[in-house]
């Protein structure tokens, strides 16, 4: 049975049990401060299971796209190692929102994967949830007594709290779950070893396939649990796995998920798969990360140094790593592989499709970055000290985070020169940096204090900047020494951070205080207010002012945005995408899809597009909750990688038509100007533009002119294009005189230095102090160790106040002697307070010194 029909039939069967089919929810998520990735089914449903929202329907299904690379769930390290963990998997889920529960969820279980998938039912385990004293919590019978209808008691195993109880995190709904297990191991096997011995020992063939969560409880902050109001089903079963079952293998790798993908990884790298280990890993690690990545560009995360796209950087470059080092690929290669996972995965989703191009782009830019660093990270590794014949954890730490270099990498350079590397040094260098990022990030949360009872949290800030509201309830957070507080009003004219858009701010006042608002999120589809100090009188009433000048600056910078974005498609063309934006009070920042620079003439072409539609006075037409299809019908533009709702918000500025959830200006003229300050890449494909509009815009130009007129004086010339032409023409002519004049001194240095050169043991050896710049420096040394084969030559100068050092040996000579400029300039820099370095034949070094040169040079001589 092929992987699309395993996946449709999963769909089909909970369709049948009155379930509605959603999409896939984004693999990024926002508006969750403690999640980046989507790393389980569950995570789109979190409004509904915390009581923040209510679902479109009591039963529904999916198949979720999620991402294991970071935190408590932590994939990474056994990816292409074991048979069945992934970064990126799919995982197939049925839900219950207080409707059925632990009967007919497991019912439905076993009809779909014995009666659909007819799977052996002797090859089946479950394990129910056994009970927990320090909780109070007795052996799940209701579960127990479910499966004995379906499956001899000897089947169903007793489970501790780690395996059989579900928890969202250290806070939130929870309760006890059910496993079911599979035995894929042959007739010998299961006849030797009792495979009910084998279930959660991860033991590679007695896998789980699916497990069956039954939410009754919620953890609250001091560990107690509470009975939720209604009781929940959440089911996820590995797609992956289930495969692997169902086409007879013995490894995910080895379903048409994979093979299709690891086949051309081995037939353009020249290998067999199948054949040697290490190389086989290599493969299905590229297989695996390839998927990671490339959903993760569709859904609107590009690769950077930061959050999300620090992690997606950072599972691109291990399988560039792993196909540098095991599969001897030193190109971009992993961008040659997108077409294939397209092929393999595109009908079901879509966004592989569409953004294809896109995806190969970045991929390739981000390869030919990082083969780079390598190439320069091996050249570090090459200069590293060894003592013993062991590289110290600390510069292996440093090859890793530098570089990016992982141990293994490092060892196998270190074993090739037959050394070693220390690494349980390396070890504790890196449990000090996750310590220091845990601490920097760890916050504490205590429960909500709950003041009174409301059903929604209304937003009115589009229509309102202050109203009369209550507070609904409120948390202290404490993050390192911090202490701040979070508040949840009955309504609010506050608009939370999203859509790019930066939080409101103002405040809160009552006739006893003033409390200020430094901030506003949104988290679970609640409308968080951050304050640094709690009201004395929570119950009153107060009046929540927003601070009408960041949100009138920033709301016309919101404007600009879709009017930039219509504009950049009207002039570059259709395949314009936003990919991403800021919005804030200051400035506007516009990532878009665009295959090149955007040349200045359509840079003016684009802000005059733009200025005339503000000239234009264009008012906004606002479509409040409106159904996603009609929106869609419209013609409505959606942005990649956003979830959005059934119900919509859709923006219109003339042919300016997106959907957004953020404040804008009632019309374009609002805004007054918009001024392009700088246009630059993000990625391959990926263009930013950064604007300022209304009074920044004005006061640049202000500071333009008055720039403009200061030059203007300073030349004494109204044209002052004319007189900095002369300027420059003068300069030129001046600058070459100037070289003339050094490349003479530099060429009587050069003679003068032979000419006192000491000649031993063969070696021509050349150390002095000279008044030259340091470009001369280098000609002279690459001048004298190509024309003889027996140069040492160690110079030094002083360059504006700093001493300067220069280490240059002929080719030939450092590889017959083993003499080591790099190694050389490294002692030699001691002398004036630096450090430097270079390659084996060539190196230089600078120091706060100049006294030491003479120093470093009569050390030079006793290297001789």
């Amino acid at each position: 049975m092929k992987s699309t029909e395993i996946r449709q039939q999963f769909l089909s069967f909970f369709e049948r049990k009155s379930h509605e089919i959603v999409p896939s929810a984004p693999l990024v998520i926002k508006n969750d401060p403690t999640l980046m990735f989507t790393n389980a089914g569950m995570n789109q449903f979190k409004d509904y299971f915390l009581g923040h929202a209510d679902p479109k329907s009591k039963r529904l299904c999916d198949t979720q796209k999620c991402l294991r690379v970071s935190g408590k769930h932590n994939d990474l390290e056994e990816v292409g190692y074991d048979t069945y963990h992934h970064t990126m998997f799919e995982m197939l889920g049925n839900w219950s929102f207080g409707d059925y529960f632990k009967q007919e969820a497991i019912a439905w279980a076993w009809e779909l994967l014995t009666e659909v998938y007819n799977i052996d039912k002797d090859r089946l385990y479950v394990t129910i949830f056994e009970g927990a004293k320090d909780d109070g919590l007795e052996r799940d019978i209701d579960s127990y007594t479910a499966w004995s209808e379906f499956i001899n008691p000897s089947r169903i195993i007793d489970g501790n709290k780690k395996d059989n109880f579900w928890e969202m995190g250290e806070t939130g709904p929870c309760g006890p779950c059910s496993e079911i297990h599979i035995d894929i191991r042959d007739e010998k096997d299961r006849k030797a070893v009792d495979g009910a011995t084998l279930v959660n020992k991860d033991h590679p063939q007695v896998i789980e396939v699916w497990n069956l969560v039954f939410m009754q409880f919620k953890r609250t902050s001091t560990g107690l649990l509470q009975s939720l109001p209604q009781t929940h089903v959440d089911t996820g079963m590995g797609f992956e796995r289930l495969c692997m079952v169902l086409q007879g293998v013995q490894s995910n790798y080895d379903t048409d998920i994979f093979q299709p993908i690891i086949q051309k990884i081995a037939t353009l790298s020249k290998k067999r798969y199948g054949v040697n280990e290490k190389e086989d890993i290599a493969m299905r690690v590229l297989a695996d990360h390839l998927r990671a990545v490339c959903f993760s560009i569709a859904d609107g995360q590009l690769p950077s140094n930061t959050g999300a796209g620090y992690v997606i950087r950072r599972i691109l470059r291990r399988a560039v790593r792993y196909a540098f080092t095991f599969l001897n690929i030193s190109d971009p290669f992993i961008c040659q592989l997108v077409d294939e996972l397209v092929h393999t995965m595109g009908d079901q989703f879509k966004e592989l499709t569409s953004q294809s191009d896109l995806i190969k782009k970045v991929i390739k830019e981000e390869e030919q970055t990082f083969l780079k660093t390598l190439d320069k990270g091996i050249a570090r590794f090459e200069s590293l000290p060894v003592e013993n014949g062991i590289v110290s954890g600390k510069d292996a730490f440093e090859l890793y985070d530098t570089y990016g270099f992982p141990i293994d990498l490092t060892a196998l350079l270190a074993q090739e020169k037959h050394n070693k590397v220390d690494v349980e040094g390396f070890q504790t260098q890196l449990e000090l940096q996750k310590n220091r990022s845990r601490q920097a990030t760890q916050l504490e949360t205590d429960d909500w204090t709950e003041l009174l009872h409301d059903e929604i949290e209304e937003f009115i800030g589009y229509d309102f900047t202050e109203s009369t509201v209550k507070i609904v309830k409120y948390r202290t957070v404490k993050q390192k020494s911090k202490k701040f507080y979070q508040l949840v009003f009955n309504i609010t004219p506050f608009y939370p951070e999203g859509g790019g858009q930066i939080g409101d701010s103002g405040y809160l006042t009552s006739n006893e205080e003033r409390v200020s608002i430094v901030d506003t999120k949104k988290e679970n589809n609640l409308i968080i207010h951050y304050c640094n100090e709690l009201p004395k009188n929570l119950t009153c009433s107060f009046k929540a002012v927003v601070d009408i000048d960041k949100r009138l600056n920033t709301s016309n910078n919101h404007t600009s945005t879709h009017l930039l974005h219509e504009s950049l498609r009207d002039i570059l063309g259709d395949h314009v995408a936003q990919k991403g934006s800021l919005v804030n009070s200051e400035y506007l920042r516009f990532d878009f899809s665009h295959f090149s620079k955007v040349s200045d003439a359509e840079l003016k072409a684009i802000e005059e597009s733009v200025n005339a539609k503000i000239r234009a006075n264009i008012t906004l037409e606002e479509f409040k909750n409106i159904p996603l299809e009609k929106a869609q019908e419209m013609g409505a533009l959606a942005l990649f990688g956003e979830k959005y709702g059934d119900v919509v918000r859709v923006i219109k500025f003339a042919n300016s038509l997106e959907l957004c959830g953020g404040t804008h200006a009632p019309s374009t003229g609002q805004v007054g100007l918009f001024k392009i300050i700088s246009e630059s890449a993000v990625a391959s494909g990926i263009r930013r533009i950064e604007a300022i509009t209304a009074q920044k815009a004005f006061q640049y130009f202000e500071e333009k002119l008055d720039l403009i007129s200061q030059v203007s004086n300073k030349l004494k010339s109204n044209d002052i294009v004319r007189a900095v032409d002369q300027i420059i023409y003068e300069n030129q002519s001046l600058n070459k005189e100037l070289e003339k004049m050094m490349a003479e001194k530099a060429s009587r240095v050069k003679h003068h230095l032979l000419s006192e050169a000491i000649d031993k043991d063969g070696i021509t050896f050349i150390c002095s102090e000279v008044d030259l710049d340091v470009k001369s420096i280098k000609k002279i040394a690459f001048d004298l160790t190509k024309s003889q084969d027996n140069i040492f030559l160690v110079l030094g100068t002083k360059v504006q106040g700093k001493a300067s050092l220069t280490v240059a040996i002929s080719e030939k000579l450092s590889s017959d002697n083993k003499l080591n400029a790099n190694t050389i300039i490294r002692e030699l820099s001691k002398e004036i307070n630096g450090g430097g370095g270079g390659q084996a034949f060539f190196a230089t070094a600078g120091g706060k010194n100049p006294s030491g040169i003479q120093s470093a040079l009569e050390k030079a001589k006793a290297i001789i």
